[in-house]
C-alpha cells in the first residue's frame, strides 16, 4: 500500500529483520492454532459434527485475515523489486483468497450455531460485532480497490484522490480483525475451560494467551512496517502503466 504525497528517503535499516520476525510469528501462530484446534478442541469436522466444524473459523481466520491479509498489505514493501502492476494484481489475488477463506470460516461458525438443536444465537458478542464489521470493511475495501487501481481507463486522479483512504482503512481494518481475534480468543478461553480451571494456568489456557500476544505482536510489527515513510516503496517510471501489454 502506497500514499500520495513527495516521496519520503528510502531507509531500509532494521526491514529484513523486521519483516523477517513478523512472517516467522505469523507462521508459528498458524501452528499453535491448528495444534490448539486439534489437540484441545478435537479436530476439524463438517456439518456432522458441529462442535468440531466450528475449529475451522479460528483456523481459516488466523490464516486468511491474519497472515495473508498481513502480507497482502505488505506486498509492496516486501516485494519492492517487482514491477507495480504484477504487484496490484498479486496483492489483489492475496486478498480475494483471503476473503475465499473469510466466507468460508463465516459459514463454518454460522452452521456450528443455526445446525444445533436447539440453535445458539448468533451476533449477541462483542467478538461477532468486531469481527463482523471488519469483515464488510475488508470486502468494501477489496471491491473499491478493484474499481480504483485495476479497473482499465479510470482517471489517475482518481486514483490518487482514494489511494490515501485505502491505505488508512486497510490498516484500521486490520487493527479491526486483530482486535475480534483477541477478544474471540479470550471468550473461547472462559467458554472452553470455565473461569477457574483457567485461573489454574492449566496448558489449554496457557498456549491461549500466548496465541493472543503472537496476535498482537504480528499485528504491530506488520501495521508498523506499513507505516515507516523509510520503509515505502520508491515509485519508478512505469508505477502509472496498470494492466496494459507492455512488459
Amino acid at each position: 500500500m502506497d500514499q500520495i504525497g513527495e516521496p519520503a528517503a528510502e531507509n531500509l535499516v532494521g526491514f529484513k529483520f523486521l519483516l523477517g520476525v513478523t512472517e516467522v510469528v505469523g507462521l508459528v501462530l498458524i501452528i499453535l492454532m491448528i495444534i490448539w484446534t486439534k489437540n484441545f478442541q478435537g479436530g476439524f469436522a463438517w456439518t456432522d459434527n458441529l462442535t468440531l466444524q466450528f475449529n475451522w473459523h479460528p483456523l481459516l481466520m488466523t490464516i486468511g485475515l491474519v497472515f495473508l491479509y498481513g502480507n497482502g498489505m505488505l506486498i509492496y514493501r516486501s516485494q519492492r523489486t517487482v514491477r507495480k502492476r504484477r504487484l496490484k494484481l498479486l496483492h489483489g489475488g492475496i486478498m480475494i483468497f483471503t476473503l475465499v477463506l473469510t466466507v468460508v470460516a463465516l459459514i463454518a461458525v454460522f452452521d456450528s450455531h443455526n445446525l444445533k438443536n436447539p440453535p445458539t444465537p448468533n451476533m449477541y458478542s462483542l467478538h461477532s460485532w468486531v469481527g463482523l464489521s471488519s469483515v464488510i470493511l475488508f470486502a468494501c475495501q477489496w471491491l473499491a480497490g478493484f474499481i480504483s487501481f485495476l479497473f482499465p481507463g479510470l482517471h489517475v486522479s482518481i486514483r490518487s484522490a482514494y489511494l490515501p483512504i485505502h491505505v488508512y482503512f486497510g490498516t484500521a481494518g486490520f487493527v479491526g480483525v486483530i482486535a475480534s481475534c483477541l477478544i474471540g480468543l479470550n471468550e473461547k478461553a472462559f467458554f472452553a475451560l470455565e473461569p477457574k480451571l483457567y485461573s489454574q494456568f492449566v496448558p489449554e489456557g496457557i498456549l491461549i494467551n500466548v496465541m493472543g500476544l503472537l496476535f498482537i505482536i504480528f499485528g504491530g510489527l506488520t501495521v508498523y512496517l506499513v507505516s515507516h515513510t523509510g520503509y515505502k516503496r520508491q515509485p519508478r517510471t512505469e508505477d502509472d502503466i496498470l494492466l496494459t501489454g507492455r512488459q
